[in-house]
């Protein structure tokens, strides 16, 4: 499949014809209308596939990804293991460094990347797949003071772990975290979670006075459900912009057509980033409200066929916004694409 750049299609706001109270517009963010197509990257060899980009500039200007690839032989919640790829700009050409993160008794996936004074954060699900939880997600975290590393992961991982109590029922599932030093000075870890009571993807956060932990859940958690609506979401990408907080996920399975009162039939409800994704903004990070678009499809910027648009991450510069990367699970071999971000200063 070839892929072409085009220009970026700006929608008026989608409009709701419904008589409902409750139902409404959910319009597209200036986020959303920033963003200018990119190309693809990080394509695979015949013997793997990769999967997300989380992106870094180091001191000296020089990009640094971290993603995950997954051997086309295994599977994805045991093999996965997270590598290093270096470029000078996001357009390439990428050299791949080698393995960060490896193991035959550990998964590891869906790393994000963050930075905290002379500290670099790498966090990431972590998968003890041959321990007594038998293949239970959790949440890993490690440090550097150089992309180039050593990298050091922490004593406490997993240091969200799939255990506890939430709402009466029991945490069995911690995964796909996001890091975000808050301007109080703790830290939280966003993350996917799910619990007994319904096997169903909520947004959860836990927090930290310091950033090696550990880290403890916050009472109110999730932060962002759709469950009593039957409805997920996931892979979360949040951030401290400007005085605001900002989260953008993937729509896993129509929450925008349920805010909209059309919710989607059980049997259309085609899981994955099949749709455009959502940001939603907070002033404290806790209540986090009703959503806009966020970023739209594969289809709509490149004029491909559609596929899985996931795992939000933002490449900054200079304390600005410069990239979004999305994940792409499409016919070609590359982990996903970038959309450059046009001149936004948040709401």
């Amino acid at each position: 499949m070839k892929k072409t750049k085009l220009m970026l299609m700006v929608f008026p706001a989608l409009l709701v014809g419904l008589s409902s109270g409750t139902a409404q517009a959910i319009e597209e963010s200036s986020f959303s209308k920033s963003l200018v197509p990119g190309a693809f990257i990080l394509p695979s060899d015949e013997e793997s596939w990769t999967w997300g980009m989380a992106p870094m500039y180091d001191e000296a200007g020089k990009l640094h990804i971290f993603n995950s690839v997954i051997p086309n032989s295994g599977r994805w919640v045991e093999n996965s293991k997270i590598v290093h790829w270096t470029a000078d700009s996001v357009e390439g050409p990428y050299t791949l460094v080698g393995d960060l993160f490896s193991s035959d008794d550990i998964g590891y996936h869906n790393p994000q990347i963050s930075k905290v004074g002379d500290t670099y954060v790498l966090v990431y699900l972590y998968n003890k797949h041959n321990d007594e939880n038998g293949s239970m997600q959790e949440v890993g975290i490690a440090t550097a003071t150089s992309l180039d590393g050593p990298w050091k992961e922490s004593p406490l991982n997993p240091i969200i772990p799939a255990s506890g109590e939430m709402n009466g029922a029991t945490i069995n599932h911690a995964s796909n975290p996001t890091f975000v030093a808050a301007p109080d000075g703790t830290f939280r870890i966003y993350y996917k979670s799910m619990t007994t009571k319904h096997r169903l993807r909520e947004i959860s956060m836990a927090v930290s006075d310091t950033l090696e932990g550990p880290y403890k859940n916050h009472e109110g958690n999730p932060v962002i459900s759709y469950a009593d609506q039957q409805l997920d979401i996931e892979d979360p990408y949040a951030f401290y912009y400007n005085g605001m907080y900002y989260m953008i996920v993937e729509d896993r399975r129509g929450v925008k057509d349920m805010l909209e009162g059309n919710p989607l039939p059980v049997n259309h409800r085609k899981s994955g980033g099949l749709r455009p994704g959502l940001i939603y903004t907070s002033k404290d990070g806790i209540d986090w409200g009703i959503p806009e678009v966020g970023y739209l499809t594969n289809e709509i910027y490149f004029g491909a066929p559609l596929a899985r648009s996931e795992r939000p991450s933002i490449l900054w510069k200079d304390g600005q916004p410069e990239y979004l990367f999305l994940a792409c699970h499409d016919k070609d071999p590359t982990a996903g694409y970038y959309l450059k971000i046009n001149n936004w200063k948040g709401r």
